[in-house]
């Protein structure tokens, strides 16, 4: 890739391997409620925070219940997850520390809230790497605008030009180049679905980052 000054990485499903943590979810979550779960539905909420995917979820299936309170039961369910058992894609670590090396700034933009990615980033060693996590709760509008991408080079003083954003969902691919940023889609399971439609707009495209450490 052509030199960089700021990486952005978005972390579930592209450094942490987490997505299967959050089909789980789904499922229990429906499941308790006498739905099974669509088989677009964990796409159309992927790019979404909390709020929004809690909106989304009970204006679909009709459901009576304060958003406040579904939110609370997936977090429930998630935080021992990511307090003890995600783990990083292959060689996230290791790519981290070579962009460290280069003076390469770091920062994430994450649909998840910062308590509960922040464990699974400490357990994992990579919480120093990063200069700021930015959520969707700092921005307006969700994954599939620039906002959140914006925001994050914003508090770096940096170029969208001069920034890669790593993600693994089409919707990051298509905010991140309406910015003006680069875009590297990173290989995810759980989007293998968009995977065609992401290596023709992305700059780049990697099924683990050691490709990205050939010949340092």
């Amino acid at each position: 890739m052509e030199k960089f000054k700021a990486a952005v990485f978005d972390l579930d499903g592209t450094l942490l391997d987490s997505m299967g943590v959050w089909r789980e979810i789904d499922v229990a979550f429906l499941e308790k409620r006498g739905i099974t779960l669509p088989d677009d539905y964990v796409r159309n909420i992927t790019p979404l925070g909390f709020e929004a995917a809690a909106q989304y979820t009970i204006a679909r299936f009709g459901l009576r219940e304060d958003p406040k309170e579904i939110i609370r039961e997936w977090y429930d369910m998630a935080k021992d997850a990511y307090a003890n058992t995600v783990m990083l894609k292959s060689n996230v670590r290791e790519y981290l520390e070579i962009l460290k090396t280069r003076d390469i700034r770091i920062a994430a933009a994450t649909s998840s809230d910062f308590e509960l990615v922040r464990p699974a980033l400490l357990n994992n060693g990579i919480f120093s790497y990063f200069e700021h996590i930015v959520t969707v709760r700092d921005v307006t509008r969700g994954k599939g605008h620039p906002d959140i991408y914006e925001e994050a080079v914003s508090r770096m003083n940096i170029l969208p030009a001069d920034t890669v954003v790593f993600e693994d969902i089409l919707k990051g691919i298509e905010g991140a180049k309406a910015g003006g940023f680069r875009a590297v889609g990173v290989y995810d399971s759980y989007s293998e679905y968009e995977k065609d439609a992401m290596i023709e707009l992305a700059d780049h495209y990697i099924y683990d980052f050691g490709e990205l450490m050939e010949g340092v």
